[in-house]
């Protein structure tokens, strides 16, 4: 079975715990790691990945925490692995990386092929997409029982 790091979906899970508890307040990455499980020390590594590449921001303060740097209908799944994927400029091509002739002219081009429809398809699949979902499956947010009040 093939999976994405686990970084990857830590990731995922921060930022779609970020938007769908988000409230008045921006949310705690204590708060995050309590409801999700993520450890702490890969939780605060991702979310400030996830900052320097303009998928977060950081609040600081008492009060602080993390927020959607934009709206979760924009932020694709995609957005978030290459956020916290390292990227180098000088990857490898299946020549570079030695191997067989068959490795280097059949089996590297198809786990390239591969990884091309994964990420095609997590750039299909949105923030709000996950939201969605986590509310049909009956998952209550707390931030939005925070902002219920009264006139």
């Amino acid at each position: 079975m093939f999976r994405l790091p686990q970084k990857a979906l830590f990731a995922i899970e921060a930022v779609l715990d970020i938007a769908y508890h988000t409230g008045a307040e921006p949310v705690q990455s204590k708060e995050i790691t309590r409801r999700q499980g993520i450890p702490r020390r890969y939780l605060e590594q991702a979310l400030q990945q996830l900052v320097h590449h303009g998928i977060l921001v950081g609040v600081r303060g008492p009060r602080g925490g993390y927020r959607l740097a934009r709206d979760r209908r924009y932020i694709t799944i995609g957005d978030i692995v290459r956020g916290v994927q390292r990227v180098s400029n000088g990857a490898s091509k299946p020549d570079d990386m030695g191997g067989s002739e068959l490795g280097i002219k059949v089996v590297h081009p198809l786990w390239t092929e591969i990884q091309d429809m994964l990420m095609a398809r997590l750039e299909e699949l949105s923030i709000e997409d996950l939201c969605g979902q986590a509310g049909k499956a009956g998952i209550v947010s707390e931030g939005r029982k925070a902002l219920a009040f009264t006139i």
